[in-house]
């Protein structure tokens, strides 16, 4: 089951009223949709979108009340809100977290725990490439890149250079296939940490498929052109890369007078969260409100 991280802080910082409506871009199992819906009833929407054809046809057979759903990426955010003529809006929430669901039951390859196909695609209409792809047909320095850049891996060299050899012999098209290559490449020291081993290279896998940190660069300011005076925007971010986008975006706007940031320093999640989801342990919370 799908743990909705920071839960009351997200609540805090949205400030939900009677009849406001929010965008959910990332609605994935709707946690923190039906929060904002409990706080904004009883005329306030929620306009969820979500990029995963699955997730978005499970949340359709819940048929949930006052809840607008598409189908898309929050990269067009603005023209989704055009054309369902969705507003006022009060809120957005960026979540940048994925879904347990694709971890534990999308059968993408997104889990280095589980033996599946090297997909890692959230929406197979948005994009032809696949970590597969990359990881058979890219060169060695461009798959390097995607591992020191999207992961921060120290020993992105190491490893490209393992899965050009692998390659040579042998498609690489499973993720057990990806570890293995992962364990032989790294040091003894490194398979032993608490963080494993193979988890910085299929973030980055994952992050270079989706296009998620150019889709994130181009979305913030349109979210906040369709945010009325006085909406907030709050964002969660997951990992270094995306949370300095997030942050800079927010000082940016805030220098130009355009928006008031909320969060000097971002929202940790209490040490009684994590131990109830330690997935939520390096969740970072940030907010701003237009001005």
């Amino acid at each position: 089951m799908h743990i909705a991280v920071l839960q009351k802080e997200v609540l805090e910082y949205l400030k939900p009223e009677s009849n406001e409506n929010f965008i959910d871009a990332t609605v994935g199992e709707a946690g923190h949709t039906l929060s904002i819906l409990e706080r904004n009833n009883p005329e306030g929407k929620v306009l969820g979108i979500e990029l995963d054809l699955n997730l978005y046809q499970r949340l359709l057979e819940r048929k949930i009340d006052r809840l607008v759903l598409v189908n898309d990426s929050f990269l067009n955010i603005k023209e989704i809100v055009r054309k369902n003529k969705f507003g006022p809006v009060s809120g957005i929430l960026f979540d940048l977290g994925f879904s347990s669901w694709h971890l534990e039951e999308s059968k993408k390859g997104f889990s280095f725990l589980r033996d599946e196909v090297l997909d890692m695609r959230y929406n197979d209409n948005f994009t032809e490439l696949t970590a597969e792809k990359i990881l058979n047909e890219w060169p060695e320095k461009e798959i390097k890149k995607v591992l020191k850049e999207y992961g921060e891996e120290r020993f992105a060299g190491r490893i490209s250079r393992r899965i050009t050899e692998i390659r040579e012999r042998k498609l690489i098209q499973r993720t057990s296939q990806l570890v293995e290559i992962i364990a032989r490449a790294v040091p003894g020291w490194y398979r032993h940490r608490r963080i494993h081993f193979a988890t910085r290279t299929f973030q980055a896998l994952r992050i270079a498929v989706n296009d998620e940190l150019n889709n994130l660069q181009k979305a913030l300011p349109q979210s906040l052109q369709v945010l009325e005076k006085g909406g907030r925007v709050v964002a969660i971010s997951f990992h270094s890369l995306e949370d300095r986008i997030v942050k800079n975006y927010f000082r940016e706007i805030s220098k130009k007078g355009l928006a008031k940031i909320l969060t000097k320093k971002p929202v940790r999640p209490t040490e009684e969260e994590i131990i109830k989801n330690p997935k939520s342990r390096s969740a970072k919370l940030r907010s701003v409100v237009k001005l």
